[in-house]
């Protein structure tokens, strides 16, 4: 399964879903569904070989941790790049080139600019590895607490402070208009260092946010799974992303990745057949634009 503009393969990012625990049997369902990409998450050294073997395109492989990259404790920092280094050099052989991180402090209450730094200190260690085995580590921005490389103000700065060209980004549009920030205008700003894109949506709602607003809880109502009050993540085609427009921009720019349906979506989740359905909808949605 391929993008009707680009031209780009359509897979899905493998998490926790019960029916993804049997590799033998997700790797049928995925043959008999046309996708031919999967994303793994959490690390798995057997598992990114076997489905190397089986011939499917390894979208991105999480690094093994995150948070110890980005501490305060120096011994802690060095044995999370060393760690992470091991990793890449194990995995690359086995076809694994994005390295899939959120930039997430082990101690959010430092100031921002510090938590910044410590990144700074451990992707510039990693960046030889990497190049030697034409690798990326693939940023994706979600806000989560203390993230301190989510916006374009951090990006750029993350960009300029480590400007190995390993350092990529791991575009998704949900993120960023959950936070307010125009998914296209990012696009066409970042694209030159895109590898990696999750096909993931979201949905502002407009009642909602009047209702609620976005500073605070609401005292009534219940947030939605995956989402808060007035957003809500979504499948690709149910939020309000122009798929047509990314793909016009990523084939423009000559863009050679892959797209990877992340599902993180209230009305399909918690059973198998559920997940299965929010994954081949993302799909055969992304196929068609």
């Amino acid at each position: 399964m391929k993008t009707r503009t680009g031209n780009f393969p359509i897979g899905w990012r493998r998490v926790r879903f019960n029916w993804e625990r049997d590799l033998q049997g997700m790797i049928a369902w995925a043959r008999a569904n046309d996708l031919n990409v999967i994303d793994l998450a959490p690390y798995n050294l057997d598992d990114t070989a076997a489905l190397s073997e089986a011939g499917f395109r390894i979208g991105s492989v999480d690094f093994p941790v995150f948070q110890p990259l980005v501490s305060p404790d120096p011994g802690e920092r060095r044995e999370a790049v060393a760690l992470c280094a091991e990793t890449i050099r194990k995995l690359s052989p086995h076809g694994a080139r994005n390295y899939f991180i959120v930039v997430l402090p082990k101690d959010p209450s430092l100031p921002r600019q510090q938590n910044f730094g410590y990144a700074v200190e451990s992707f510039s260690a990693l960046a030889p590895t990497l190049e030697e085995c034409d690798s990326h580590i693939v940023i994706e921005g979600w806000p989560g607490p203390g993230s301190v490389v989510c916006t374009p103000e951090t990006f750029g700065a993350m960009f300029r402070e480590v400007p190995s060209k390993a350092m990529a980004v791991n575009y998704d549009p949900s993120h960023l208009l959950r936070m307010g920030i125009d998914p296209l205008r990012f696009l066409r700003d970042f694209v030159g260092r895109v590898k990696h894109v999750h096909g993931k949506d979201c949905m502002i709602m407009a009642e909602n946010l009047y209702r609620y607003g976005h500073e605070q809880e609401a005292t009534f109502s219940e947030p939605y799974a995956y989402g808060s009050f007035h957003w809500r993540y979504t499948i690709p085609g149910h939020g309000v992303s122009d798929w047509i427009e990314i793909c016009s921009i990523l084939r423009d720019n000559n863009y050679a990745g892959a797209i990877s349906v992340e599902l993180e979506d209230h009305f399909f989740n918690v059973t198998d057949e559920a997940t299965q359905l929010g994954v081949l909808q993302g799909a055969r949605f992304l196929a068609g634009c």
